[in-house]
């Protein structure tokens, strides 16, 4: 393929990826922090402020070994540039691992198949709905999947090149994954490779690229040191806290309630995928002709990889199984020219935007059965949903109709309207209404304490985010007289005698009072 086919032939088209590619800064800074994960990244990263220890993490004041540490890094980085108050600054790092992520994929998919097959991918990353979230989000996932798009890729290039700067390439973004979130980013492109080779029975490929003295040696010089550091610095309690605790034992049961059953992660695939599910519909049809491509092929098992092994583990997030999406993309890239693509993508646009008309609806009911400080903490959610997200939701479900009614109109473009609306519903609606719901009542008491004399403390919640936006240490302890205590309505009882300084929708930030 020439140079000319691997870049937009077209001003359009550029625009296109421009947009795709700054599409995870859109309303970046908007939502408040979402606990539990984005308030324990942040506080986490205010926790290094406030001990002047940029070396170890700590959470609440315990150590915090579940995470290495290049993302508190960047977010502390960010914060120095632009300041702790703001949203934007501390999930900056994921939106430009975002753009980072995507870029590498339209310049793998557009070099290996075509630039339109490139805008497809790089639109999926940037829009799916599961992908948005954390494209969004101040954690440490986006930033790790781009380590394992460009280890995948680069490794895919090597292959087909042989050309030593491609494994020097794999092997780098994955000792900057090992730092972003440890051993995953090893290991999915390190069995990715040998289930492709064993396919092939090509086992001189796959040692050569595990064996490599020079890229190996590159990982251990940019993955090891921070790891042998804290090692000595911490004793013995990191290496097994980090390694058998938060990774090995994560497969053998489920940590911190996040279970589910053999099937979790297919709903989890469709629901992610939307609104460009259709293609993976059309890739199921059309498996053989996937699996006998052998581009597709290695990014099949790189899929089936992540969802098979993280289908058999006992922890299970929603984003575990995106682990594997760097190959799933380039499959569904290549299914956006087929035929069906167009009426199948214009079936589950519009189902998505149905479903989004559908969704304060189905929220006012789930609302009902909920705690009474939940129920609390929800009063007022369909005022939440204005006119103009109405609007914008009927608009966009015509929009995505028109495919069924005009013949005239590509699949491709099905792909842009279907993919930009919805992307852009996620990040100016949804995130912003479920976080002033969800967080908002948190930010204002970490706002509010910021400035109020007492040791903080959280009873009987897990909200690290109060941490970040107080700017100060919060802690888990029984409370004493002086303390500062948020808690939720259905505990004040609990608390000694106390004074409310804030009430807000279930949340009650109160100083105890003394003998």
């Amino acid at each position: 393929m020439n140079q000319e086919s691997c870049w937009p032939a077209s001003s359009l088209d550029r625009v296109l990826l421009a947009i795709v590619v700054l599409f995870p800064f859109l309303a970046l800074g908007t939502p408040p922090l979402f606990d539990l994960d984005e308030g324990a990244f942040t506080a986490a990263t205010t926790e290094m402020f406030l001990r002047g220890d940029f070396l170890s993490t700590y959470l609440l004041g315990e150590p915090r070994y579940d995470k290495p540490i290049l993302i508190y890094w960047l977010q502390a980085a960010a914060v120095s540039l632009l300041g702790s108050g703001s949203e934007f600054a501390w999930r900056l790092p994921s939106a430009l691992a975002s753009s980072l992520w995507i870029l590498a994929t339209y310049g793998f998919v557009a070099k290996l198949l075509n630039h339109r097959a490139g805008l497809a991918a790089a639109l999926i990353i940037a829009t799916a709905a599961g992908l948005t979230l954390i494209t969004h989000a101040a954690t440490a996932d986006a930033l790790l999947n781009l380590c394992l798009a460009c280890a995948g890729y680069a490794t895919w290039l090597w292959l087909r090149e042989r050309k030593q700067r491609w494994l020097y390439a794999a092997w780098a973004a994955m000792a900057l994954g090992f730092l972003a979130k440890g051993p995953i980013a090893l290991l999915i492109p390190a069995g990715t490779l040998f289930l492709w080779c064993a396919t092939r029975r090509d086992w001189r490929s796959f040692f050569s690229w595990l064996l490599a003295p020079g890229p190996l040696l590159l990982f251990l010089a940019v993955a090891v040191p921070w790891f042998a550091i804290q090692a000595w610095h911490e004793g013995p309690g990191f290496l097994t806290g980090f390694f058998f605790k938060h990774n090995l034992s994560r497969f053998d049961m489920p940590m911190q309630g996040h279970g589910g059953g053999l099937f979790y992660y297919i709903p989890v695939v469709l629901l992610s995928l939307l609104p460009h599910t259709a293609l993976l519909l059309i890739a199921g049809a059309r498996i053989k002709a996937v699996w006998n491509d052998e581009l597709l092929r290695f990014g099949l098992l790189w899929f089936l990889l992540a969802f098979i092994t993280f289908s058999l583990s006992g922890t299970k997030l929603p984003h575990y199984v995106y682990y594997g999406y760097g190959g799933l993309v380039v499959i569904l890239a290549a299914m956006a020219g087929e035929k069906a693509a167009r009426w199948l993508l214009a079936l589950t646009g519009s189902a998505t935007f149905a479903l989004l008309l559908a969704l304060p609806s189905l929220l006012d009911q789930a609302v009902a059965k909920l705690k009474p400080d939940d129920l609390l903490l929800t009063q007022g959610l369909p005022a939440h949903f204005s006119a103009t997200y109405w609007l914008w939701c009927g608009g966009a479900l015509v929009i995505t109709l028109l495919p069924l009614l005009l013949r005239s109109i590509p699949s491709r473009l099905a792909l842009c309207a279907n993919g930009l609306l919805a992307g852009a519903t996620v990040a100016l609606f949804l995130l912003p209404i479920v976080g002033q719901v969800q967080q908002g009542p948190v930010k204002q008491a970490g706002r509010l304490a910021r400035d109020l004399h007492g040791p903080l403390l959280l009873y009987g919640i897990n909200t690290p985010s109060l941490q970040t936006y107080a700017g100060r240490q919060v802690e888990k302890r029984p409370p004493r007289a002086g303390d500062l205590v948020l808690t939720r309505e259905s505990r004040l009882a609990e608390l000694p005698a106390n004074e409310v300084v804030f009430r807000e929708r279930s949340y009650v930030l109160a100083r105890i009072k003394g003998p």
